[in-house]
């Protein structure tokens, strides 16, 4: 693995990167894990914290140019965001289900899928994982 592949791309798109790295375990831990437990709703917090940190510090990444300096990630940074408020109000409110679809979707769509995307050839984590 080449870490210096994602230092060098600047300290906003390696806490980005490490960050959602870090979301996509727990969040595969979470998914895993009982549900309804003490350690569960800790996870939990958690992992909210750091979807919002990946959401808010795409907002600082520029590589796709759509309108202005935004793209169509950053319409999907707007997306987790609500998800996120969205999926606690559910919890909190006793909507398990709607909870759980929620939180499920956001990992699938907003980790795995467009994660996916960062492993193209020629981009940054393509680079740190495999080289060149």
């Amino acid at each position: 693995m080449n870490w210096q592949a994602l230092w060098n791309d600047g300290a906003v798109i390696s806490i980005h990167a490490l960050v959602a790295l870090v979301a996509m375990g727990a969040g595969a831990f979470q998914l895993a894990a009982p549900k309804g437990t003490t350690p569960h709703k800790a996870l939990g917090y958690f992992w909210v914290g750091a979807m919002a940190i990946v959401a808010v510090t795409s907002f600082w990444i520029h590589e796709f140019r759509w309108f202005g300096p935004f793209s169509i990630l950053h319409v999907l940074s707007i997306l987790v965001l609500a998800t996120l408020v969205y999926s606690i109000r559910a919890i909190r409110q006793g909507r398990v289900t709607a909870h759980r679809n929620s939180m499920i979707q956001l990992y699938a769509l907003a980790l795995l899928l467009t994660g996916a995307f960062t492993f193209i050839p020629g981009r940054t984590m393509h680079a740190v994982f495999f080289g060149g």
